[in-house]
């Protein structure tokens, strides 16, 4: 396995990272933090306009035709600005359209989105259901699916899901596979700790398109294991590069923290939790790119999110005091970790799945 980023991979971060760097500057992110919005507009345009968006949707459907690594790739350099972008539930649902769909159904998806997109629109936003009340997030899910006529209606109602309540279209698990609905869903808001829109989704014989059957339910749920995974990834070394930077310059006793015994050991700690984080993302990334099998490997990678979480609190006690202050950057950081790792479902459910695969 080679862990290296090649060419077109390295062009697309460096794409991200510029682009990243003139829409999510800390005035940008503080003042969507104070207007309410669910997402920052302006960079949810220029994600699509540079076509960041659709590098996992195929040639034959206007994209790139990328795959699991490109998407994490790009996930990273947003974790690592905390941008307020609906791309992770995007970039899931297109990736997994380009795996199941069939080719009429990706095109159809992707004639739509750019229609969205020259009109500006926020309707280009795309979204998973996966989890259900009180189910661990890999059980099998209860979401009845029920064919009627030449289609199918979804009786059922999922937890947790990203933008579900401003998103264009959701795929659905169902006791029958992965499902693409456009429609006719009822959304109530949840709440997430870093503000980003969370719905409770209820489907009540909603209409609904079967893109695969009930073995492609596990490979969605690996796909937005990743996507979580790699967004984390940034998340911890953008919080890293602002922990490192603040003890190389903060004085005490005449002397800048970075240079005692006891905080240099702690930022170790946090690169150790970095670097275990990353491994397990290129690793379960590279894997399903190669259709291999890489459920294990995501294992580990979610339960190091949940690593990456507590990892913050030491970025936070490192910063003492100005760490707690809510309008310093690193509070973003903290609570972009804490949602991420909401969104797998903790260090117990990964312990569980982790223990059931080996």
């Amino acid at each position: 396995m080679d862990f290296n980023l090649d060419e077109t991979q390295q062009d697309l971060r460096t794409l991200t990272s510029d682009l990243l760097a003139k829409e999510a500057t800390p005035e940008r992110l503080e003042a969507h933090e104070k207007s309410g919005r669910p997402y920052d507009e302006r960079l949810w345009q220029a994600l699509c306009q540079a076509e960041l968006m659709s590098v996992c949707v195929p040639e034959d459907a206007g994209g790139a035709g990328l795959g699991s690594v490109e998407l994490a790739v790009v996930l990273r350099e947003l974790g690592a600005r905390a941008a307020p972008a609906p791309a992770l539930a995007t970039l899931v649902s297109t990736l997994a359209l380009a795996r199941y769909g069939t080719p009429a159904q990706r095109r159809r998806r992707a004639d739509a989105a750019s229609s969205e997109r020259e009109r500006l629109s926020a309707d280009s936003v795309g979204t998973v259901a996966l989890r259900e009340p009180g189910r661990a997030p890999a059980a099998p899910p209860l979401t009845a699916a029920e064919q009627d006529g030449d289609g199918w209606v979804l009786t059922g109602r999922k937890v947790g899901v990203p933008y579900g309540s401003e998103a264009a279209y959701v795929l659905v698990t169902a006791d029958e596979g992965v499902f693409l609905v456009t429609g006719g869903w009822t959304a109530h808001p949840e709440f997430a700790a870093n503000g980003e829109p969370l719905a409770t989704v209820v489907l009540d014989r909603t209409p609904a398109e079967r893109l695969a059957g009930p073995e492609a339910v596990s490979g969605l749920r690996q796909i937005f294991t990743a996507a979580v995974a790699a967004q984390a990834s940034g998340v911890l070394a953008g919080a890293l590069k602002l922990t490192t930077e603040y003890i190389k310059n903060r004085k005490q006793f005449g002397r800048a923290l970075a240079e005692f015994q006891a905080v240099t050991v702690q930022i170790a700690d946090v690169y150790i939790a970095t670097r275990a984080l990353d491994v397990a993302v290129w690793s379960g990334a590279w894997l399903l790119a190669n259709d291999l099998p890489a459920e294990e490997d995501l294992a580990v990678a979610a339960f190091h999110v949940s690593e990456a979480y507590k990892a913050l609190y030491t970025c936070q006690h490192l910063h003492g005091g100005l760490g707690l202050d809510v309008t310093y950057p690193l509070h973003r950081y903290f609570a972009h970790a804490k949602h991420l790792t909401h969104l797998l479902g903790g260090a117990d459910a990964q312990f569980d799945l982790i223990g059931a695969l080996v």
